[in-house]
C-alpha cells in the first residue's frame, strides 16, 4: 500500500512570540516494511537554524529555531510512504516467565537494546496497579505472545475512548482507575502493565488509516496520530499491538518511531518566550495512493481541489 501523508499543525498564540527553539519526531521512519519514497518539511515564519539527526532510539528527530516576532508558527509534513506486509511473527513464542528470564540474561546487541524498555519511564513505570491488572492476563503455561494479546484485548473491553477524559500528563494510576482516555493512555497502560511483571514494551507514535462510512466521501484532515505499543519477545523479535482497536499492527499503520513513552516521541515539544496563552491543533491526511489516481480519472484536479476547500476539516489536540 502507498499512501499520500500530510501534517498540519498550528500554533497560535494571543501575544507576539519572540524565540522559540522545538524538536520533531514527524519524519517516517525507514524500515523492512516502509519504505519513504518523499517527504518535505515546511516551518512558517522560516527558523534562522534547522537541523537534523538521530536520536538515541533510531527516530529521525529536527531541531529548529525561530528568531523573529509571530502570533501564529505552522509545521507541515508532506510523505509518499509505501508500507509493505510485516515480517511473520512466529506464534505463539515462548512463556512469558521464561522471556523475562531469557531477556536478562541475553547480552546480544538486540537483547540489550530490548532491556532498556523492561524499565519504567516518566509516563510507564512498573506499578503495583498495573501488575495487579496484568497477573490476570499471566496464567502458568501462557506465551508472551498469548499474555500481550488478551491483554490488549481486555484494554480495548474494559476501557472508553474518551478525549476528554485525559491530558498528556494524566497518569496511569488515574487511566486505571477512571478506565477512561485516548489511544496515548491505552498505549501507556498497557507498557506499565508488561513492563510490571518484567517484560520489555516500547511505545509507537505514528499513524493509522481511517476509513469513511460506506456512501460518503473522505473528509479533508479526517485522520489521526496514533499511538500503540511493540512487545519483545526473545527469539521472535518485536510484536506491534494496538489495544485502541484490538488488532495487530499492520499494513494500516504508518511509524514516526519509538521510545520508553510519548515524551520520547512526542510530535512537536520545546521552548518559547512570549506568547500568552496558546492553542495547537493537528490535521492528518493519510489517503492510499489508488484513491487519488482513481479521484484524477473520475474528474478535473481543480473540481478536486475546489471540494476539498469545501469539506469541513476535523482537529486532534496534541
Amino acid at each position: 500500500m502507498i499512501y499520500h501523508l500530510r501534517h498540519l499543525t498550528s500554533f497560535r498564540y494571543t501575544h507576539p512570540v519572540t524565540f522559540v527553539y522545538n524538536m520533531l519526531h514527524l519524519k517516517p521512519r525507514i524500515l523492512p516494511w516502509q519504505n519513504i519514497k518523499s517527504f518535505q518539511l515546511n516551518i512558517d515564519p522560516v527558523p534562522a537554524v534547522q537541523s537534523d539527526r538521530v536520536d538515541a532510539f533510531g527516530n529521525s528527530t529536527t531541531f529548529f529555531m525561530i528568531q523573529s516576532p509571530h502570533d501564529a508558527m505552522k509545521v507541515t509534513t508532506q510523505s509518499i510512504i509505501e508500507v509493505l506486509p510485516r515480517p511473520v511473527i512466529q506464534l505463539p513464542g515462548i512463556p512469558w516467565d521464561t522471556a523475562q528470564r531469557t531477556m536478562r540474561a541475553d547480552t546480544s546487541p538486540n537483547g540489550l537494546d530490548a532491556y532498556q524498555y523492561s524499565f519504567g519511564s516518566r509516563y510507564s513505570k512498573p506499578l503495583e496497579e498495573a501488575r495487579a491488572y496484568a497477573l490476570s492476563s499471566c496464567r502458568p503455561g501462557m506465551t508472551i505472545h498469548e499474555v500481550a494479546r488478551e491483554l490488549m484485548t481486555r484494554i480495548d473491553n474494559d476501557f472508553i475512548f474518551d478525549p476528554k477524559a485525559t491530558t498528556v500528563a494524566t497518569p496511569v494510576t488515574e487511566v486505571l482507575k477512571n478506565r477512561r482516555g485516548v489511544c496515548q493512555d491505552f498505549a501507556h497502560t498497557m507498557i506499565s502493565c508488561l513492563r510490571s511483571v518484567g517484560l520489555a514494551a516500547r511505545y509507537m507514535s505514528g499513524y493509522i488509516q481511517t476509513v469513511p462510512p460506506p456512501g460518503q466521501a473522505r473528509l479533508a484532515g479526517a485522520d489521526a496520530s496514533h499511538a500503540w505499543v511493540s512487545v519483545y519477545c526473545p527469539q521472535a523479535g518485536w510484536l506491534e499491538l494496538d489495544p485502541t482497536n484490538n488488532q495487530i499492527a499492520d499494513e494500516q499503520y504508518i511509524t514516526l518511531g519509538w521510545g520508553r513513552d510519548y515524551q520520547d516521541v512526542s510530535p512537536a515539544k520545546g521552548v518559547l518566550l512570549g506568547g500568552g496563552s496558546h492553542t495547537v491543533h493537528a490535521q492528518v491526511d493519510m489517503i492510499p495512493e489508488n484513491e487519488i489516481l482513481q479521484a484524477r480519472q473520475n474528474r478535473p484536479r481543480q473540481q478536486i481541489l475546489d471540494q476539498q476547500q469545501q469539506q469541513q476539516s476535523q482537529y486532534w489536540w496534541l
